[in-house]
């Protein structure tokens, strides 16, 4: 039989679908004016956040190239230091802390922005010590003074618990002669260590930023140095700290009684860095001398 003869035999069954009535009262919805303008108000609300990230994220990069410039300049003022979480402060310690300014002439204009810098972060630290001592910048005058009036409209005259003198710190003996004050001068370049610190003594900073070109204040009753040789013996790279630094590391001592601790917290990592840098690169038998012993030598 043939294929097409077989395919007219084929009955094939058809079922017929009906498309489904439309419903004669069905009419789209209109929104109402209402919710058109919750909706108008969210897309608004919504361009607006964005553009508002937008502006934040741009002024927020701004902010912090200028802060590095400052940084890098030397020129960073009370206002540009990041706000910290003010810790619980316990009772004062007791203490003084002096910065002796009256290095003002051996320094350049820009040691001078660098030494300024420091002062408004040993202001800072103290404000957020949790035994807060008593400051005071002693010989405040000439390029010192200068640039601090010009810092923050002369923000450091509002310093809370520090006072400036034009005077140098030898009218600490004539505050009240009845009383003879215990002074101790800090100094980078000293065999004697200093092993506490104590509420009724009076402890100087030589406030100077001069790259180590210059010899420290000579003494005055003692000169003794922290005792970073002691607790941090394979710290070989200069001792010397900032203004700053070496206010800080009094703090810590005064809140955790631990030297060791205060020097870790403070002194930067790098100078441990650069200490297994310089051993690496010094080869066995070879002397190592400080830049002071140079310029002791070349005197000589």
């Amino acid at each position: 039989m043939d294929a097409d003869v077989e395919a007219d035999n084929v009955e094939v069954d058809t079922v017929e679908v009906e498309a489904p009535a439309a419903a004669e009262d069905a009419q789209p919805t209109q929104p109402s004016k209402k919710s058109l303008k919750k909706a108008a108000k969210r897309e608004r609300f919504q361009a607006q956040k964005l553009e508002r990230r937008a502006r934040e994220k741009v002024a927020k990069k701004e902010k912090q190239r200028i802060r590095a410039e400052k940084r890098a300049a030397g020129e960073l003022d009370e206002e540009d230091l990041p706000k910290k979480k003010k810790p619980r402060v316990g009772p004062p310690f007791g203490g003084r802390v002096v910065v002796d300014l009256g290095f003002d002439e051996k320094m350049t204009e820009k040691e001078v922005h660098s030494l300024c810098s420091q002062l408004a972060y040993t202001y800072s630290a103290n404000r957020n010590a949790g035994h807060q001592f008593s400051l005071l910048f002693t010989g405040l005058d000439g390029k010192t003074l200068a640039r601090m009036d010009s810092m923050s409209d002369a923000g450091y005259k509002r310093w809370a618990n520090s006072e400036f003198w034009t005077e140098g710190y030898e009218r600490l003996w004539s505050e009240d002669p009845t009383v003879k004050p215990t002074i101790v001068y800090l100094t980078a370049d000293s065999d004697e260590e200093l092993t506490e610190l104590k509420p009724e003594e009076t402890y100087i900073i030589g406030g100077i930023c001069d790259h180590n070109r210059l010899k420290r204040r000579p003494t005055v009753s003692a000169l003794p140095v922290l005792p970073i040789g002691t607790y941090l013996s394979d710290l070989k790279t200069r001792k010397v700290l900032t203004v700053n630094q070496t206010f800080e590391i009094l703090v810590h001592w005064v809140d955790t009684r631990d030297w060791e601790s205060a020097f870790h917290t403070v002194i930067p990592k790098r100078k441990f860095e650069e200490n297994s840098k310089e051993k690496a690169a010094v080869p066995e038998g070879t002397a190592v001398v400080s830049v002071e012993e140079v310029e002791e030598q070349t005197e000589a």
